[in-house]
């Protein structure tokens, strides 16, 4: 029987090299598969990790019809066995709902893949409506590390370098060190112990503080 599958992590768990990885097995034995991603870090249309892996795929906008894209699909002679679906918090509600009919009607896999909460710490509506429909939900055992060490639970947002808890939701960014000061991009995403996050206590600002002189032994 075809199941939906959601995997979910925080940002460098993992996810978009094990949907890679998962549509390698599947192509490996046969199956035809497509492959839909959303606001990714290589730009529109890509799939991507951070080690460096992409492949070529559907980008997912607001109004993408996942049900008539199927079913014009397999009218026309084509071929689908399963669908890799990737920044999958980033659909709409009504996308996963379409998602789980092409499970349950055409009786296709569709595996998707996504972060559950936003910088605010706050569920995607796409992630919490595939918390609903889902058949299966793994959380990825590669675990992702706060500064700290401890285990990293929260997606954190900086704007040059200082971290924020309010504005869009949906702002493309990225965990990877800018170079320098100067190459710095003005919004980046960093994961956080929910100590820290709730402390906004970000890995510059630990550093910071550390580096600071210590007081004075008067005043």
């Amino acid at each position: 029987m075809a199941e939906l599958h959601y995997f979910t992590g925080t940002m460098d768990s993992g996810k978009s090299t094990l949907a890679l990885q998962t549509n390698h097995n599947h192509a490996a034995r046969g199956r035809v598969g497509q492959i839909f991603t959303a606001h990714d870090r290589a730009g529109a249309a890509t799939l991507s990790s951070r080690l460096g892996l992409t492949h070529e795929a559907t980008e997912v906008a607001p109004d993408f019809d996942f049900w008539r894209h199927v079913v014009e699909t397999l009218t026309r002679g084509g071929r689908i066995d399963y669908l890799i679906c990737d920044e999958a918090q980033f659909y709409e509600p009504g996308q996963i709902d379409q998602l789980a009919k092409v499970v349950d009607e055409l009786q296709l896999d569709v595996f998707a893949f996504g972060i559950l909460t936003d910088f605010r710490s706050r569920l995607f509506p796409g992630s919490a409506r595939l918390v609903e429909l889902a058949d299966r939900m793994h959380v990825l055992q590669v675990e992702a590390l706060c500064w700290c060490g401890k285990r990293a639970t929260h997606n954190a947002r900086t704007e040059d370098g200082v971290m924020v808890t309010e504005g869009e939701v949906v702002v493309v960014g990225d965990t990877a060190p800018a170079p320098s000061p100067e190459d710095r991009v003005d919004v980046a995403y960093e994961v956080l112990c929910r100590q820290h996050f709730r402390r906004r206590l970000t890995a510059a600002r630990a550093k910071a503080v550390s580096l600071a002189p210590e007081p004075l032994p008067f005043g």
